[in-house]
């Protein structure tokens, strides 16, 4: 999990994946949201500020990764990707929800909310 160098804050954690990559960055320590997306698909880039917006709001809590279902054809097979966006969550690397097409970010985050850890208390 990403922190800051000076404080030790837990920081956004968003990164790219590929069909190489994939299996490691599902398995986090926290939840993880992937983003089945493409560069053509107006709706993915609609729930892009979305995702970035929830994983500062959530950090240290989740983790957002990315995955150009262009390329990585094997890899939206193999998880039945039949529409973009798809949002797909992962917890300890096991598939546990789906929600798919182009939601708000409130019911993103609703969809999010139940599989997330408790929030630290406040120092």
């Amino acid at each position: 999990m990403p922190r800051c160098g000076n404080c030790h804050n837990a920081l956004p954690w968003i990164v790219d994946a590929d069909r190489d990559s994939f299996e490691a960055e599902i398995d986090a320590s926290v939840p993880v949201v992937v983003d089945f997306w493409a560069p053509w698909c107006g709706p993915c880039r609609m729930i892009a500020p979305a995702l970035e917006s929830l994983s500062r709001k959530h950090a240290g809590r989740l983790k957002v990764v990315r995955l150009n279902v262009d390329e990585a054809p094997d890899l939206s097979a193999r998880h039945q990707v039949q529409g973009i966006p798809l949002l797909v969550l992962f917890k300890s690397g096991e598939e546990r929800d789906r929600l798919v097409g182009a939601a708000p970010e409130r019911q993103i985050e609703s969809w999010i909310e139940p599989h997330l850890p408790a929030a630290p208390a406040p120092a």
